[in-house]
């Protein structure tokens, strides 16, 4: 009788092991499919929260602040053309650069909207890769995103980080899409008229030219190699005459109606999985339920 009492201890043991063994890979492997919507979802937050500040502190800034700040960045893209060496910054003309239209102290110049991928992005001050891991950056050497002629803006990101979607889907952009960049309380909108693929240290596209307002979305190709870079160049057009109602935070709400379900699934999954094994305990030897 000990001894099948003993071997019988030991199988529930095992059994509670392997449960709980089990519970842990379901989770662990939920987890793990879970993880790059999570970061996105994550990114996105703060991309949004960025984006808001930097709208509060726009709102807040007195008109002759704003028109100023206008004044300077439209008179360093006058000298930009002449700039032979504007891709390679001397320390002096970095410094320059990053107090221009720097509006919250953050390094946030603007945002950008591209309505067919339903993203809204913070953009910063050159592309250091810290920058590229969050948002969108400047490309430094390109002209200042506050429109006119004679002016080439150029803004670049990441594409199919694990931790973030970033430009992912810019692939899709076709001639006559949109996108948009919003300075200082103004909106610049561009039709995308030229798409090209190029080496990382090939800049002919993103030359500027006389009498052209032109801005370009940039980021890496293909994806997980990287090789080359995908341009996506668009003139300047009037603003729409009905306002962008692209809903931008639709994908965190799907995100969140997602996790929330897959939270209630592994609690209850959880849950019936404690019951089991409760059951097991309880159950008399000889597997019979008792009698009253």
């Amino acid at each position: 009788m000990a001894e099948r009492h003993g071997k019988r201890k030991i199988s529930d043991i095992v059994s509670a092991v392997l449960s709980a063994f089990f519970a842990v890979v379901l989770v662990v492997g939920l987890g793990l499919l879970a993880y790059p919507s999570t970061a996105d979802w994550w990114n996105r937050m703060h991309q949004s929260r960025a984006v808001d500040t930097y709208v509060e502190h726009t709102d807040e800034l007195p008109a002759a602040q704003k028109q100023a700040m206008l004044k300077a960045a439209r008179a360093y893209n006058a000298a930009l053309p002449s700039n032979a060496n504007r891709w390679r910054m001397t320390d002096a003309q970095r410094k320059e650069y990053d107090s221009l239209l720097d509006v919250s102290g953050t390094g946030i110049m603007g945002y950008v909207t591209i309505p067919k991928l339903q993203v809204r992005f913070p953009i910063y001050h050159g592309t250091d890769e810290s920058v590229l891991q969050i948002a969108v950056g400047h490309l430094a050497g390109s002209s200042l995103p506050v429109g006119g002629a004679g002016t080439h803006a150029a803004v670049s990101g990441h594409t199919g980080l694990p931790s973030a979607k970033l430009l992912t889907g810019l692939d899709t952009l076709e001639k006559g899409d949109t996108f948009a960049f919003h300075v200082l309380g103004d909106t610049l909108t561009y039709q995308v008229d030229k798409i090209s693929v190029v080496l990382p240290d090939d800049f002919d596209d993103l030359a500027i030219e006389d009498g052209k307002d032109y801005a370009t979305v940039i980021t890496c190709t293909p994806y997980g190699v990287n090789t080359h870079r995908l341009l996506v160049r668009g003139h300047r057009i009037p603003n729409p005459t009905t306002p962008d109602t692209t809903d931008y935070d639709a994908p965190m709400r799907t995100f969140a109606i997602i996790a929330g379900s897959v939270t209630v699934g592994v609690l209850v999954a959880g849950a019936a999985a404690v019951r089991w094994i409760v059951g097991r305990r309880r159950r008399p030897r000889g597997g019979h339920v008792a009698r009253p």
